[in-house]
């Protein structure tokens, strides 16, 4: 896979078009082009913060995981946040592609738990980003207030070091644990995806008859 193909445009990772020109202008705005880590830090903070967290918020529908649709929104779970950084990155210049692994997460919400009939996240995705000659893998699922919410500690990227799930919260309870890769793509794996939480996640589709919002996850009154 050359470079230029990770700065190229696919129909997820839709780089080229004007909804992720737009993200990226306005992320950038004052920020210098020609230091490639530095955009990159902005580019990964204005994913995580700019886009609030909700794994309640899994949509079947392609569309809804081009990057230009969403950058529109003001809430989604981890894969297409890390869809639009990865889309964002290449707008900038910056060699990009997905990567996706399994994960445990020890402290989600009883009500997400029974929804989901696991603790484990399977194709939990973040974006791998080529800045000189390394690759660095960097979540930008957490955004900042459901982190104090949660009293873990912020996934924060310097350009220096990866930037992956904490293993532990600020307490020393165990978080997040990395329990299988599924390794790097050019472009989303949607049907694959999908069709694993099909049978990982069969809660998923079909209603909870619960109406009530987990307020862990919703957004700050």
């Amino acid at each position: 896979m050359t470079n230029d193909s990770l700065t190229a445009a696919t129909w997820f990772i839709d780089s080229d078009s004007a909804e992720v020109g737009g993200f990226v202008d306005r992320a950038l705005d004052g920020v210098s082009a020609s230091d490639p880590t530095a955009v990159a830090v902005v580019l990964f903070r204005a994913v995580r913060d700019g886009i609030r967290y909700d794994p309640y918020n899994i949509s079947r529908a392609s569309d809804d995981y081009r990057a230009s649709s969403i950058a529109g929104t003001s809430s989604n779970w981890c894969v297409p946040k890390a869809v639009l950084l990865t889309a964002a990155a290449r707008r900038a210049g910056i060699p990009a592609r997905l990567g996706f692994a399994d994960v445990r997460n020890h402290l989600t919400t009883e009500k997400l738990s029974e929804r989901m009939g696991t603790d484990v996240f399977y194709w939990h995705g973040y974006s791998e980003l080529l800045l000189g000659d390394r690759w660095f893998k960097v979540s930008s699922a957490f955004n900042m207030e459901l982190c104090d919410r949660f009293g873990v500690k912020v996934l924060d990227f310097d350009g220096t070091d990866d930037a992956l799930m904490h293993p532990f919260d600020q307490t020393g309870r165990r978080h997040m644990e990395y329990v299988a890769e599924r390794g790097s793509y050019d472009d989303l794996p949607l049907d694959e995806m999908l069709g694993d939480f099909d049978v990982f996640y069969p809660g998923l589709a079909t209603p909870s008859g619960d109406d009530e919002p987990d307020i862990a996850f919703a957004p700050a009154p």
